[in-house]
């Protein structure tokens, strides 16, 4: 028989902590559950003020799309406010072995027949000089030639390539309070957290402010960031530390200007391997956003600074009178991250290193789950936070996997990092063993476990074969039928990359149109 406390309804909830974790996910449960007179779920965000953004947070997913097609704001007003710009793909340089010659890039765009069959193994018999990436996918091309992933006629939100967004962190947060304020009704509070009451359950039945209000809630998310107001400090979550695997520890972030009005803008996150980690190269509409990630116990702060003063000096950028911010990183994750009738979400969840963009990604597949898992009572609240608790414990190790790969496969010697990042012992078994199978098959929907995973097989064919690794496929497991339609898909993939490259806009003239004109309607 059910108790009073477990039919009690799930109608409030606090968000603790502004910023993209914070707004995305009031976003998300306003824009699902809207308020119609007294139903619906009533939503409150609270913050203190002044609090700054991280600032390595400007490279997002295809996914961010249908986010913010779900909370209602338009791509127009998005691209203008946050200097937003198109990102089709990440492309990394000098992983390899370090060489002038050593670029690969890893694009939204699926490889070439990807849910008709695995075709890589074609691939790997007959690559034509070319690249997994070329060979496989148009985007390779235009991410390489900097155009845009659309025309300015092109319906918002979709596109003739996939494609995510670089923005500005500083701004996004911002653009999002005002759309969720506004339009989503959200109720908005500027204020400091003095206490967390818990009730005789030990749920937290409300949160006591600095002025001296109450803040009662069925659900509390805590988006505090790196301090873990109700996850941490208050319900005792231990953060598990991943450095045994990942060893990136700090960071040094700098904001470009760039040389001119007309400078390109890269359609492609840049990541630039040095000698004890690696450069991030991102670009907005109105600035670069530079930094070097890398571990402290391989390099010291000074040297590392300097290093990336040399990295700026190559491409001429000067370096000067530019305003550097160190960041501390301690890649790792929360033991439990839905606990009683407290989740968390963003900072206060987890922080990898920044490579492959996971964090807001993180956020995102965060809100919706929590939407998709909100029960109606609190007497459901357990399950949920069993289901909630499982899969965002694989999701976080299968990212660790997915990052470290691009460390376990790189050749390079020049540096100690290199060298202890291929140590057999700081790579996780389960990558172990999907290396050791890969060895002998080309990975393929089957291999992962979960239907929507964070990283697909063909993210782990983009980075195992554009870093060299070697695949052994059997002749007898080819067949002619398949072998004909990798041919025929790669000639048509060639021919769309030309034919793609010669129609479509460069990255920044598409954007400045769409900032004077608008996405223009057909």
């Amino acid at each position: 028989m059910p108790t009073l406390f477990e039919l009690q309804p799930v109608r409030k909830v606090v968000v603790v902590g502004g910023g993209t974790a914070g707004w995305i996910v009031a976003g998300v449960l306003a824009s699902r559950f809207p308020q119609r007179g007294a139903g619906g779920i009533a939503v409150t965000l609270i913050e203190s003020r002044g609090q700054p953004p991280i600032g390595v947070g400007e490279g997002t997913w295809p996914t961010i799309r249908s986010t913010l097609k779900q909370i209602g704001v338009t791509e127009t007003d998005f691209l203008r406010e946050c200097d937003a710009s198109f990102k089709q793909g990440s492309q990394f340089v000098k992983w390899m072995d370090g060489s002038d010659a050593d670029a690969y890039y890893h694009p939204f765009t699926l490889p070439v027949g990807y849910e008709e069959r695995n075709l890589a193994p074609y691939w790997l018999e007959d690559p034509r000089n070319q690249s997994f990436a070329a060979g496989m996918c148009f985007q390779a091309e235009l991410c390489s030639k900097g155009v845009a992933p659309k025309q300015i006629t092109t319906p918002e939100f979709t596109g003739l390539a996939n494609y995510a967004y670089h923005l500005d962190a500083g701004k996004f947060g911002p653009f999002l309070q005002k759309h969720c304020v506004e339009k989503l009704g959200v109720n908005h509070v500027y204020d400091e957290i003095v206490r967390v009451q818990s009730d005789d359950s030990g749920d937290i039945s409300h949160l006591v402010t600095k002025s001296g209000d109450q803040l009662a809630a069925d659900l509390f998310i805590d988006c505090s960031g790196f301090s873990s107001l109700l996850i941490g400090k208050h319900f005792g979550v231990p953060f598990l530390s991943k450095k045994e695997a990942l060893f990136i520890d700090t960071a040094w972030a700098v904001q470009i200007p760039y040389r001119s009005d007309d400078a390109p803008i890269a359609s492609s996150t840049i990541s630039t391997a040095q000698s004890s980690g690696w450069v991030w190269d991102i670009g907005l509409t109105t600035r670069r956003g530079v930094g070097y990630v890398f571990s402290s116990g391989y390099i010291s702060d000074d040297d590392a600074l300097e290093e990336l003063k040399r990295y700026l000096a190559m491409r001429g950028d000067q370096s000067r009178d530019l305003s550097f911010r160190k960041i501390g990183i301690n890649s790792g994750y929360r033991r439990e991250f839905w606990t009683r009738n407290c989740v968390a979400v963003g900072l206060s969840a987890g922080f990898l290193e920044p490579l492959e963009a996971s964090a807001i990604v993180m956020i995102e597949l965060s809100a919706k789950s929590i939407a998709d898992l909100l029960p109606s009572c609190r007497g459901g609240m357990r399950q949920a936070a069993r289901i909630f608790n499982d899969t965002f414990r694989y999701r976080w190790e299968r990212i660790i996997d997915f990052l470290k790969l691009h460390y376990a496969l790189s050749r390079r010697t020049d540096s100690r990092f290199w060298i202890d990042n291929r140590r057999v012992e700081s790579i996780p078994e389960s990558l172990r063993e999907g290396l050791e199978f890969w060895r002998f098959h080309s990975p393929y929907h089957e291999d992962l476990a979960h239907r929507e995973e964070v990283f697909s097989a063909a993210s782990y064919q983009y980075v195992l074969y554009g870093m060299g690794f070697r695949t052994e496929t059997a002749p007898w497991l080819l067949n002619d039928r398949d072998r004909n339609l990798a041919r025929e898909k790669m000639n048509e993939t060639a021919n769309h990359a030309k034919s793609l490259s010669a129609a479509l806009p460069g990255n920044r003239d598409l954007l400045a149109r769409i900032r004077k004109y608008g996405l223009q309607k057909i």
